[in-house]
């Protein structure tokens, strides 16, 4: 298909360019359109109907929403935004430059100008900023009869009508209701006592990651967000809350690996902006990492003595290093899906002291055997090694599962307590332990 639209594009048959991309889904059109030379995509845009470009442009990434807002006319950008809904007009305005910005709000009629302003005073975290206001409101009143032709009248711009939110003329929130229970109920029954009364909801400057943990405890495909005294302000929807996992995930992995966080692609991100995303950390590590070379020199006499016991440190360190990480790890993602708690600190704590006992004694058990009857050592230097390196496991478990709960309480990203830094940490302690095992027992 593709291959055949290229060649269609190249020899500029664009009635049947038309005719082939409009049986397309929006996704891979926007897809298949990133991929053209920038003329060439903007004429195959522009062949698009109206309510199709609307929808291709909301796939486009960030750049290429610039790059089409700067290449069309107003008029084009006018019809584009009306058919857009306000949260993804926000998300864009938020990512563009200035330039781009001035367009779109001076195509923008006053009433959802006021509304783009009212969205961009929220907190970038918060579920304000993500919500949009394309929502069916009923009210408790109405039958079900009068609610159906409601939404049918008003629901074709709406972000969903599978779920609706009942309100009073203040605009507080007083049930929900789902186009399924009206559909199956008669249509002289009135929504007030149809709607369910219980309901979950976000405030307005609730964290948006709380907001997705929401979406999933409960199965949610949209939720109502209010503000401080309850009334209806939006709704976020699932397709929403699926970027922010994504985005969330991503922010998590690059803090794990030590890197600042970004929402620009790989490829698409300067060799400049890259090196500045990691050099802070590397630096820290770095520095930190100073603190293992002086506890080296400081033991400087013990290894002149014993100097075999030097070819031991890379593998303490790497195997102290890697059973922080995986405590680490584990207790991050408990406390991002909301199964560990910061109250639970000392079942963590504890979990993780049996699971070091187990690992560490197996760990060590190999290790003397293999110090013994392969490598030949002396049996007091195997003592000392295995011994040190049982320690080293049961503290790094212990490091591993209390630092991530520790930034939590200290209202930090958990995943900053991960990989790289956990090593570090594990690093110095257990050169420690092992320098002070070993010239304890081979009184040095």
């Amino acid at each position: 298909m593709k291959e055949h639209l290229i060649e269609l594009i190249e020899q500029n048959k664009f009635a049947q360019v038309k005719n082939t991309i409009v049986q397309m889904n929006e996704v891979d059109i926007a897809t298949f359109l990133e991929e053209l030379e920038r003329p060439k995509l903007l004429m195959v845009f522009r062949l698009l109907p109206k309510e199709i470009a609307a929808d291709v442009f909301s796939y486009f990434s960030y750049e290429m929403q610039a790059y089409i807002v700067e290449s069309i006319t107003d008029k084009e950008t006018e019809s584009i935004l009306d058919l857009l809904f306000l949260d993804d007009v926000v998300a864009l305005i938020e990512e563009v430059p200035s330039n781009v910005v001035k367009k779109v709000l001076k195509n923008t009629d006053l009433e959802r100008r006021a509304l783009i302003n009212q969205f961009l005073q929220y907190p970038v975290d918060s579920a304000g900023s993500i919500m949009t206001v394309e929502y069916v409101d009923l009210k408790a009143s109405m039958t079900v009869k009068e609610a159906l032709y409601h939404i049918k009248k008003t629901g074709v711009d709406k972000a969903t009508i599978n779920t609706c939110y009942v309100t009073d003329s203040r605009r507080i929130l007083e049930g929900v209701i789902s186009i399924r229970k009206l559909i199956l109920s008669d249509d002289d029954e009135i929504v007030g006592e149809l709607m369910d009364r219980q309901f979950i909801y976000a405030h307005t400057l609730e964290d948006r990651e709380s907001t997705a943990a929401l979406f999933k405890k409960y199965d949610l495909l949209s939720i109502p967000v209010v503000d401080n005294e309850k009334r209806l302000v939006g709704i976020v929807t699932i397709d929403d809350i699926v970027d922010i996992v994504d985005l969330e995930t991503t922010e998590d992995m690059q803090i794990m690996a030590a890197m600042q966080p970004s929402e620009e692609a790989y490829l698409k991100t300067s060799v400049w902006n890259l090196s500045k995303q990691r050099i802070m950390w590397l630096i820290i590590l770095m520095l930190t990492a100073i603190l293992a070379g002086s506890i080296i020199k400081k033991y400087n006499n013990l290894l002149e003595s014993a100097l075999i016991l030097s070819t031991f440190i890379p593998m303490l360190m790497a195997t102290g290093g890697n059973s922080g990480a995986q405590s680490s790890t584990l207790v991050i993602r408990g406390l991002a899906l909301g199964e560990i708690e910061t109250k639970d600190v000392l079942k963590v704590i504890w979990k993780e002291l049996r699971v070091g006992l187990l690992v560490g004694f197996a760990l060590s058990v190999v290790n003397f055997l293999r110090l013994l009857l392969i490598s030949r050592v002396d049996l007091m230097i195997a003592l000392a090694v295995c011994f040190s390196l049982y320690c080293t496991v049961v503290l790094a478990k212990l490091i591993g599962g209390f630092l991530p709960i520790l930034a939590r309480k200290l209202k930090l990203d958990p995943a900053i307590m991960a990989g790289p830094l956990i090593t570090t940490i594990v690093d110095v302690c257990s050169l420690t332990i092992f320098f002070n095992i070993s010239s304890k027992l081979l009184n040095i």
